[in-house]
């Protein structure tokens, strides 16, 4: 049974609750064109692993270029698309007092968690696996395994990127939580409101 757009809220009441800013909605943008091309490397996924079964079951000519692809293309995917489930609030909360709790109570906790987790993890992963990619790219890596695939650097390299989105949706989520909580930055409504001389 398909769900009425209008009616999301009330099936996911933590979505599109807190005000929107302006730095919010240009993240939401960006991330919502990086979703649209991240969904096409899953086709791309299965498409991959059709053929790499095809190959070696009925052809009995499995190959290890097409196993490596498999993962490079996965954790592109998924690092990359946590960023934009992190804007759209899309990610999985294991807490069972979360959704029984007010906004603003839920907002406070997103305030200390975003501050004292999300930041402080994000930035740590982001500063260590910066010489992590330099010395992969730096001895010109290549797969430990007999035909493999060359440039081992590029797919390590997606991790400080997908760190760096991570953070600026961090940033933007933050952004919405000081606009319910302390009135600042003014969330969108408020500045066209202010600028159509409402008060």
């Amino acid at each position: 049974m398909a769900i009425d757009a209008s009616k999301l809220s009330e099936v996911l009441p933590h979505r599109e609750r807190l005000p929107r800013t302006r730095l919010s909605e240009s993240v939401r943008r960006a991330f919502s064109s990086i979703a649209g091309f991240i969904s096409w490397v899953w086709v791309l996924l299965i498409a991959v692993i059709v053929l790499n079964v095809t190959m070696r079951y009925l052809f009995g000519e499995g190959r290890i270029e097409f196993e490596e692809i498999q993962w490079h293309l996965y954790a592109f995917g998924f690092l990359i698309g946590m960023a934009a489930c992190m804007d759209s609030d899309d990610h999985i909360r294991v807490d069972i007092f979360h959704e029984r709790m007010g906004l603003r109570a839920r907002a406070w906790i997103e305030l200390y968690g975003l501050i004292l987790l999300f930041g402080p993890f994000v930035v740590s992963v982001l500063i260590f696996s910066l010489p992590f990619v330099s010395y992969s790219f730096g001895i010109s890596e290549v797969s430990d395994s007999p035909g493999g695939l060359p440039y081992r650097w590029i797919v390590k390299s997606v991790l400080p990127v997908s760190m760096i989105l991570l953070l600026v949706a961090g940033i933007s989520r933050l952004s919405r939580v000081t606009a319910f909580l302390f009135a600042w930055p003014r969330s969108t409504s408020a500045v066209q409101a202010g600028e159509r001389g409402v008060n």
